[in-house]
């Protein structure tokens, strides 16, 4: 399996995060990836690929055009303004507010695209992003070249990121951005599945009146888990989309058994729906030791995963997601990949 990366993800290093009313480190930083690319080199995988600079064309088809102007410049205009520091949302675009639109302040911006207040700009961000960006149109690519699946190491991740809404760590829909890709090089029908533990509330977003993408997401509950207003199961598409979203809400502390199910379903619905190209968003904060998150799966159940992945027929994309107990996201991740090489090998 093919893997892109590219060093620029390290561009991305906000100063800090706000987590549970303290200013801390942020848990999405660049050891994560360290983690994923050692684990990938000892267990001889191929050597990843850059991905080159970004084709913006998928880009335009998932993002607004006013979004992607204002992530790319965000930072020259904090700077502009006098403001100090990182590029962070300090209001709140909120519910029964009559002037909801584009303000012309840049701090009043931010709030405007901003999904929540714990995702900062950096001067470096918007070509981090784009970097990540670009693994994923570089592994769809290779797939829809005929390479049967690649892996993208994608930082920063992106299944928060909306039609035009940054936030949860994330800037450009990568897996989206993927899926796009494949559906310019050709594919008719395709399918996404996000194992990460937060619903991957913005590819929802992006394809919720899409008929022709088939989301699904198994995630915590938003009674108690980020982004806590998406994500239930009652969500299923509007339009031509309607029934071709599908969320599965579990509760905290869900193990193997319970989430396998979930799982199944999943599976059960691709292989109905027979999709031209499957896309993977692949987090790992499912994992039991994981430090922002509230499921128990283990390392072992990560193999499994991955051979059921495998499983189903297609061609597949994986796009890296979440996961931030960096001493096992490397183990957790690389376990998925070899459980679907080995699945595919024995078929």
């Amino acid at each position: 399996m093919q893997t892109y990366f590219s060093a620029d993800h390290a561009l991305h290093a906000p100063s800090f995060e706000l987590h549970g009313g303290a200013m801390v480190e942020p848990f999405e930083r660049s050891s994560r990836i360290d983690s994923v690319l050692e684990r990938l080199a000892s267990r001889g995988f191929e050597a990843p690929r850059a991905p080159g600079e970004l084709d913006m064309a998928p880009v335009r088809v998932v993002h607004d055009a006013g979004y992607l102007h204002f992530l790319e410049t965000a930072w020259e205009e904090w700077n502009r303004a006098g403001l100090s520091g990182d590029v962070i949302a300090n209001a709140n675009c909120a519910r029964r507010m009559p002037a909801v639109r584009e303000p012309r302040r840049i701090d009043a911006r931010a709030a405007y695209y901003a999904l929540a207040a714990d995702t900062a700009i950096t001067r470096t961000t918007w070509r981090a992003a784009s970097s990540s960006a670009a693994s994923a149109v570089a592994a769809a690519r290779h797939v829809a070249a005929g390479g049967g699946s690649a892996f993208a190491l994608c930082r920063p991740p992106g299944h928060h990121a909306a039609i035009d809404m940054f936030g949860g760590y994330c800037f450009l829909n990568n897996a989206a951005i993927a899926a796009a890709t494949l559906q310019l090089a050709g594919a008719n029908r395709l399918a996404i599945i996000d194992v990460d533990f937060h619903h991957g509330n913005g590819t929802q977003d992006i394809f919720y009146a899409c008929g022709d993408t088939l989301t699904l997401s198994i995630h915590g509950h938003p009674d108690f888990a980020y982004p806590y207003f998406s994500g239930l199961a009652a969500e299923t598409g509007v339009g031509s989309g309607e029934g071709a979203n599908a969320n599965y809400p579990l509760s905290a502390g869900t193990t193997w058994s319970t989430w396998s199910r979930a799982f199944e379903s999943c599976l059960q619905r691709v292989r109905a729906f027979g999709p031209d190209a499957l896309i993977v968003a692949l987090g790992v904060d499912t994992f039991e030791d994981d430090p922002i998150s509230s499921f128990a799966l283990r390392s072992s159940d990560y193999l499994r995963i991955g051979e059921q992945l495998g499983g189903v027929a297609v061609p597949t994309v994986f796009c890296m997601e979440g996961g931030y107990a960096v001493d096992s996201v490397g183990l957790n991740v690389v376990n998925v990949l070899e459980g679907f090489l080995s699945e595919r090998a024995a078929r």
